[in-house]
């Protein structure tokens, strides 16, 4: 575990910590951030703090505080931190509570429908004879489908078993579709010819169409609900400050 106050550089008797360079990282693209643990990358990082300390070093020197363009520049971080600081005391303190969650939910059940779904596993081959050796292979007993799909699919899939996960309707080829939801569960169905070649399909799991339950959707209704909330509150206060400070 990285220790916070570990001094890791000092420029000029300023020490930088494992902590800045955390400080920096976080400030990067969430992209970026995955890779805050990297040691490569943190020591880019921490080069990268050293330079900008190196050049600030250099502009006290050339005595840069003292230029219009420095005060300007100033002013300007000025007003947009107070700015944000004043967001913060305006917005801040709002929240939705479960009760408002619960009753968008309630009254917009539309939103929430979950289609019609199966959970299936396939094997992919190219020729069709193939994949009725191998429908044979799996009725006789001879071998589990799982490990026909191991051994012989070629689609990626196969190295799990043939495993797709659940799929509703509209996301594979429609001749896929047509037999996945038409099967029966744990019936192997097939060969089933797509584009792509000739399928063996077997259905784990079916799924009528529903309505998610509330805990399924109760962060993102919270967090819609909140950005919708923050607008309002924001709008109304800008339009105070409106009439306070500007002189018509």
């Amino acid at each position: 575990m990285m220790e916070e106050n570990k001094i890791l550089a000092t420029v000029d008797g300023l020490t930088i910590t494992e902590a800045d360079v955390d400080a920096f990282i976080n400030n990067l693209p969430k992209e970026q951030q995955m890779f805050a643990s990297n040691p490569q990358f943190r020591e880019q990082a921490l080069e990268q703090i050293i330079t900008v300390h190196l050049y600030a070093k250099m502009a006290e020197e050339l005595k840069l505080e003292e230029t219009p363009m420095f005060k300007k520049l100033i002013a300007s971080a000025r007003k947009d931190i107070l700015a944000q600081l004043a967001m913060n005391e305006v917005l801040g303190s709002l929240e939705i509570s479960d009760e408002e969650a619960k009753k968008f939910y309630e009254e917009n059940q539309q939103f929430f429908q979950k289609s019609e779904s199966v959970s299936a596993k396939h094997i992919l081959v190219k020729e069709e004879e193939a994949c009725t050796a191998i429908f044979e292979a799996i009725a006789s007993g001879e071998k589990t489908f799982e490990a026909a799909a191991m051994e012989s699919s070629t689609c990626p899939s196969g190295a799990n078993g043939g495993d797709l996960g659940e799929f509703g309707k509209g996301q594979m080829v429609p001749e896929f579709e047509e037999a996945a939801f038409s099967a029966e569960i744990g019936q192997v169905v097939g060969p089933v010819k797509t584009q792509f070649g000739y399928h063996l399909i077997k259905v784990e799991k079916k799924s009528e169409a529903s309505v998610a339950d509330f805990a399924e959707v109760a962060d993102s209704i919270k967090a819609n609900l909140l950005q919708q909330k923050q607008l309002e509150v924001y709008t109304q206060k800008a339009a105070e400050l409106r009439e306070k400070y500007i002189t018509k």
